[in-house]
C-alpha cells in the first residue's frame, strides 16, 4: 500500500491559481509582466512582489511591469488586507517565479545542448560552457506557460537572493510625486460623464418622495434615475452634478432614521445590546489564591476611514457587460456582489483595480461601484464616474466599529498575575462583499426590492479574528479566559478598517500591565521581559528600549510609555516607546520603534508601514471619534472629525529586526495597537492620571485629574 504524498503543499494563493501564465508573462521588449491578484493600496506591495520576481528570474527589477489587478485576467487572490499580502500573494509568486525559472533552463539546455545543471541567468539571459548564450524573450515562443505549479522546485535560499532584503525604490512613487495620473480619482475615459447620489442625513431612512423638477431644469443635466430609495444623476460635467444634486436634494422628504445611541455613554450601548458571545480562548492552571482583584474598563469610539481623498468609481455598460474601475480592496468579491444586484453572470462583469488615495480597509470604494453601475445604466453607453461627497464618506461609509473592552486580573499577595479575564463587547469588524448570499453594497439596501442590510460579523480566530483580535495575551499568564460578544444590532455600518479590534485590545492589556508593574514598583519594560517566553518579543522590547535610551531622566512635563503587540498573535512584532508633552494639550514628540517581520522584503517598504501606521495611531488617540446626536452623524467634516496635522506629526524612529531566514509577515498594521498603548501609558507617566476611553482628549484628561485630586 502506498503512503500518503510527499509531495510539497503549494501555497494557498498558488493551489487555488495555479496555472503559472496567469502569474507571469515575457513581452518582447525585454519585459516581464507580473501579474499578481493582490492590490497596491499605498504599502508597497506591488514593489516588493517586484523584488521577489526580480529575484527568482535573475532579471533586473528595472525589466518587471506590475499588471493592475483585474478581474478579466488576474488570479483571484480574494482580499487584500490583515497584513497578508506577502506571506500569501509574496509565497506564491515566488514559487511560481523558481517554477518559470526551471522551465527556461529546461528549454536552455535542449535549444544550447549543455546540462542545464551547467547554465546561469544573469538578467534574463542564460549563458553556459562555450559561450552559448540565449534569452528568456528568444525562448518564450517555445517554452509554455500553461501549465500548473508543481510546488516540486525549490526558491532560492536567503543567501543567495540579490534584490529582496534590500531597500529599492516603490514603483508607485514617481508618478505620485510628478503629478501623473496614478489614483483612480485622476483618472478620465473618452465621453466620461458624471454622477452624484441622493442619501439621507440620517442613518436608515427611507425616500418618501422626491420632485425631480429643479434638478431636471439644472443645465448639463443628462438623466435622474431612482430605484425605491436609491437616487441620483448624471450630468456632463462634475460642477453640474453638483448642482443639480443640491436642486434634488430640495425635492426630497425621508423618513425617520434609527436612533443613535448616546455618544457619551458607548460602553453602556455596547454591554446592553443583543450579544453572540464566543468564548474566544481560555487557559486553566492551578494557581495561587489571588487576594485582590483588578477590574478595568476601556472604550475605543467609532473611527471614520478618513481617507484624504473620497470614494470614488467609474462603469460602463455595453450591452449587458458592464466594466467597472474602483479601488476596492478585493475585486473578485465586489464583482460577486455585482453579479447578484444585476441578476447578471459575474463573466459579463470586468472589475479592474486602480489605486485609491488612502485606503485602510473597507471603506465605501465597494459602495460607490454600485453606485456608479446604477448610474451609468442611463448614461446610453459612456462611461460614468462617481465620486462621493466628504459629507457621504463620512456619514455613509462603514466605520471601524466602536469597543468596551473590561479586564480583570487576579493578583496574589505579591501583586503577580495569577488569573486574567478579558472580555470584549463590540459590532462586528467585518461585512466585506462576496462573503454572503446578499450583497454588502449600501445601495443595494436602498433599491426598490432591497436587500437587507448585513450585521457585521466577525472573521475566525483562526484567521485572526475580528473583535478579539491580539486578545490572547502572548505573555506567560498562568490561567486567561478570553471572551467576545458581538453585537446583533446595528446602528451605524462597521466594517474592516486597519487591524480591526487590535488596537483597542493592545491598548487595554498593556495599559493594565502597565499599571499592574507599577504596583509592583517594577520597572514596565523589565515586566514585560519577565513575562515572555518569546525571544522574539523580548528582541523588539529590548531593542526599541534601547534605541529610545530608555528610561531617560524625568523632566517636568514630559512621559514616556511603552507598548508591545505581536499582531494577531502570528503576524509582525512591534514594540514602540513614546515621548509626550504634557502641557495645555497632549502632543507627541518622539515614536521610537522596533519591528521584526521576518525577512523584511523591502526594508525600506517596511519603514514607510510602521511610520505610517504610527502616525495614524497617533491620530486615532489624540483626535478621532465619529460623533453623533441621537438622529444625525454630525462628524461630516474635517472641522467636526479633526486628524493628526503635519506641524503634530512626531518624529518617528524604526528599527527592522531582520530575520531573512523566516517567512516574511506584513507590517502594514503592527504599529497601531503598541502606538496607542504606549502614548497612553506614557500621559500617566507625564500627568499621574490613567485615561482608559479613547480618544485621549484636553477635556478627558481635566475630567480625569480633577477625579484624581
Amino acid at each position: 500500500m502506498n503512503g500518503p504524498s510527499s509531495a510539497p503543499k503549494p501555497p494557498a494563493s498558488l493551489a487555488a491559481n495555479p496555472r503559472l501564465s496567469s502569474w507571469v508573462r515575457f513581452t518582447g521588449e525585454g519585459r516581464v509582466a507580473i501579474s499578481p491578484g493582490k492590490v497596491e493600496i499605498g504599502q508597497g506591495i506591488v514593489t516588493a512582489l517586484a523584488q521577489i520576481a526580480a529575484d527568482e528570474l535573475d532579471v533586473e527589477i528595472g525589466r518587471i511591469e506590475m499588471i493592475r489587478a483585474s478581474t478579466a485576467a488576474s488570479p483571484n487572490e480574494g482580499v487584500t488586507s490583515g497584513s497578508l499580502s506577502i506571506q500569501q500573494s509574496g509565497r506564491a509568486l515566488r514559487q511560481v517565479c523558481a517554477e518559470v525559472r526551471q522551465c527556461f533552463l529546461a528549454a536552455a539546455s535542449e535549444r544550447l545542448g549543455v546540462d542545464a545543471a551547467s547554465l546561469a541567468v544573469r538578467d534574463g539571459t542564460i549563458s553556459g560552457p562555450g559561450n552559448v548564450r540565449t534569452s528568456y524573450w528568444e525562448l518564450a515562443s517555445e517554452v509554455s506557460l500553461d501549465q500548473d505549479a508543481s510546488a516540486g522546485v525549490s526558491a532560492k535560499t536567503a543567501a543567495n537572493r540579490a534584490v529582496a532584503g534590500h531597500s529599492v525604490q516603490r514603483v508607485d512613487i514617481p508618478d505620485k510625486v510628478f503629478a501623473r495620473p496614478r489614483f483612480l480619482h485622476d483618472h478620465t475615459l473618452p465621453g466620461l460623464l458624471h454622477g452624484r447620489v441622493l442619501r439621507p442625513d440620517m442613518p436608515g431612512a427611507k425616500l418618501l418622495t422626491l420632485d425631480e423638477a429643479a434638478a431636471r431644469a439644472t443645465s448639463g443635466l443628462i438623466a435622474v434615475v431612482r430605484d425605491g430609495s436609491f437616487a441620483g444623476l448624471v450630468a456632463d460635467s462634475e460642477a453640474r452634478a453638483v448642482t443639480a444634486l443640491k436642486a434634488l436634494r430640495r425635492g426630497a422628504t425621508w423618513s425617520a432614521g434609527e436612533p443613535l445611541p448616546d455618544e457619551n455613554d458607548l460602553s453602556g450601548f455596547l454591554r446592553s445590546q443583543p450579544v453572540e458571545t464566543t468564548i474566544i480562548d481560555t487557559r486553566a492552571a492551578v494557581t495561587t489564591r489571588a487576594t485582590r482583584t483588578l477590574r478595568r474598563q476601556y472604550t475605543r469610539p467609532y473611527i471614520a476611514h478618513a481617507s484624504i481623498a473620497p470614494s470614488c468609481a467609474m462603469a460602463q455598460w455595453d450591452g449587458d457587460r458592464v466594466h467597472v474601475w474602483t479601488h476596492s480592496q478585493g475585486i473578485y468579491l465586489l464583482r460577486a456582489d455585482l453579479a447578484i444586484v444585476l441578476k447578471l453572470p459575474a463573466e459579463n462583469i470586468v472589475v479592474e483595480h486602480m489605486e485609491g488615495a488612502g485606503c485602510y480597509g473597507h471603506n465605501a470604494a465597494d459602495d460607490v461601484a454600485l453606485d456608479a453601475v446604477l448610474l451609468a445604466k442611463a448614461a446610453g453607453g459612456r462611461p460614468v464616474r462617481v465620486q462621493w461627497s466628504r459629507h457621504d464618506e463620512m456619514c455613509h461609509a462603514p466605520f471601524g466599529a466602536a469597543m468596551a473592552i473590561e479586564i480583570e486580573a487576579d493578583l496574589d499577595a505579591e501583586n503577580e498575575i495569577v488569573g486574567w479575564r478579558h472580555a470584549i463587547w463590540s459590532n462586528g469588524h467585518t461585512a466585506r462583499p462576496g462573503r454572503a448570499t446578499q450583497p454588502a453594497l449600501l445601495a443595494a439596501s436602498e433599491l426598490a426590492n432591497p436587500y437587507p442590510r448585513m450585521i457585521s460579523t466577525n472573521p475566525p480566530a483562526a484567521n485572526g479574528g475580528g473583535g478579539d483580535r491580539s486578545s490572547v495575551p502572548l505573555y506567560d499568564f498562568p490561567a486567561w479566559t478570553i471572551t467576545s460578544h458581538r453585537l446583533l444590532t446595528m446602528p451605524v455600518r462597521t466594517s474592516a478598517l486597519r487591524t480591526l479590534g487590535a488596537q483597542g485590545n493592545v491598548f487595554a492589556i498593556e495599559c493594565l500591565l502597565d499599571e499592574i508593574a507599577a504596583l509592583r514598583g517594577e520597572d514596565p519594560i523589565a515586566f514585560r521581559l519577565r513575562h515572555l517566553r518569546d525571544e522574539r518579543a523580548k528582541d523588539v522590547i529590548r531593542a526599541a528600549s534601547r534605541r529610545a535610551g530608555w528610561k531617560p531622566a524625568r523632566q517636568s512635563g514630559i512621559g514616556y510609555g511603552v507598548g508591545f503587540a505581536r499582531y494577531k498573535n502570528t503576524g509582525a512584532y512591534c514594540a514602540a516607546i513614546a515621548e509626550i508633552e504634557g502641557t495645555d494639550d497632549i502632543r507627541v514628540r518622539r515614536l521610537t520603534l522596533a519591528v521584526d517581520v521576518g525577512e523584511a522584503i523591502n526594508p525600506d517598504g517596511v519603514i514607510n508601514q510602521i511610520e505610517g501606521g504610527a502616525i495614524q495611531a497617533t491620530s486615532w488617540v489624540l483626535k478621532e471619534r465619529v460623533r453623533f446626536d441621537r438622529t444625525h452623524i454630525t462628524s461630516t467634516s474635517w472641522t467636526d472629525y479633526p486628524i493628526l496635522t503635519f506641524s503634530e506629526v512626531p518624529t518617528v524612529d524604526v528599527e527592522i529586526i531582520q530575520r531573512p531566514e523566516i517567512e516574511p509577515v506584513g507590517a502594514g498594521e503592527a504599529a497601531h495597537g503598541p502606538v496607542t498603548a504606549a502614548i497612553a501609558n506614557a500621559v500617566h507617566d507625564c500627568l499621574g492620571v490613567r485615561l482608559r476611553d479613547l480618544p485621549i482628549t484636553r477635556d478627558r484628561i481635566i475630567a480625569a485629574m480633577e477625579l484624581a485630586s
